[in-house]
């Protein structure tokens, strides 16, 4: 189902496309001065592709599992449509499901990790329909539910007795649980996460922007906002930024080898999702 509000933000994007190829301007994740002094950027080659790759790491291929996808009818609103259909109009609930899942590894020197992840994404919307009218806009859709769950397994081979990493991250929205009213609400870009063996946490947050560099060198805002990439963090402070519109990881210089191997896991399995409906 294509949203009322899917349609807006696209013709924002293309709109705010076409104003950035006019300008010169371009998207760009904007890394913080004091950690950029004490931190060491990789470029990912290959980070939507089939394989990934960077100074210190190299991933197999990754394999993937078929992809699920299935649209079906929710609840039935026949007494509600009886009184709507006299108004030239009908009113339906559409449960949209979707799956996938991957497995690869990933070497890095003497490290060396194996990734097995899956992602499953959850819309429910209602869909108001003006069956009476012949204009483009005769459909109206307004999102009830979202739910997105991405879960990995990182098995490394550092000693016999350390843990696999466990990585789980969520972006859920109810409009009833919430008591939303307005109707154009959407789901927020940027899944929320962690990633623990246990013993040791990594927090993930995603990273939104609504600026653009243009081309004599100032920041500009832009009419929409963008999902530019995750900060991974500990107690101490954040460790890693994966820039997803740049494809790069940012490294604290202070990370240990096994920390660097973790932070990679994470990074590379973000950059192979496919299910997940976020913008970057």
């Amino acid at each position: 189902m294509l949203h009322l509000k899917r349609k807006l933000e696209f013709a924002a994007l293309i709109i705010g496309l076409a104003c950035l190829a006019g300008c010169g301007g371009s998207i760009k994740l904007t890394i913080p001065e004091k950690f950029k002094e004490q931190a060491t950027m990789d470029h990912v080659n290959g980070a939507k592709g089939k394989k990934m790759s960077c100074a210190h790491f190299t991933t197999s291929k990754i394999k993937r599992g078929m992809r699920e996808s299935s649209s079906d009818p929710g609840r039935d609103f026949f007494l509600e449509n009886v009184l709507l259909n006299r108004l030239g109009v009908r009113k339906d609930e559409t449960v949209t499901e979707e799956k996938g899942r991957f497995r690869y590894t990933l070497d890095a020197g003497e490290n060396h990790a194996e990734i097995q992840a899956e992602e499953r994404q959850l819309t429910v919307g209602l869909e108001y329909q003006a069956f009476k009218s012949a204009s483009l806009f005769n459909k109206v859709g307004k999102l009830e539910q979202y739910t997105y769950l991405f879960s990995a397994i990182i098995a490394t081979d550092e000693a016999p007795e350390s843990r696999n990493w466990e990585l789980l991250m969520t972006n859920y929205y109810d409009r009833n649980a919430g008591n939303d009213k307005n109707s154009f609400t959407y789901f927020k870009q940027g899944a929320y996460g962690l990633a623990t063996n246990g013993k040791d946490t990594i927090i993930i947050k995603p990273l939104i922007i609504n600026n653009t560099v243009t081309a004599n060198g100032k920041t500009a805002q832009i009419p929409f906002k963008i999902l530019s990439g995750y900060e991974l963090s500990i107690d101490e402070g954040v460790i890693a930024i994966v820039d997803m519109i740049g494809q790069n990881i940012w490294f604290y210089n202070e990370l240990e080898p096994t920390d660097k191997l973790h932070v990679s896991a994470i990074a590379t399995a973000l950059f192979a999702r496919r299910v997940h409906d976020e913008k970057w």
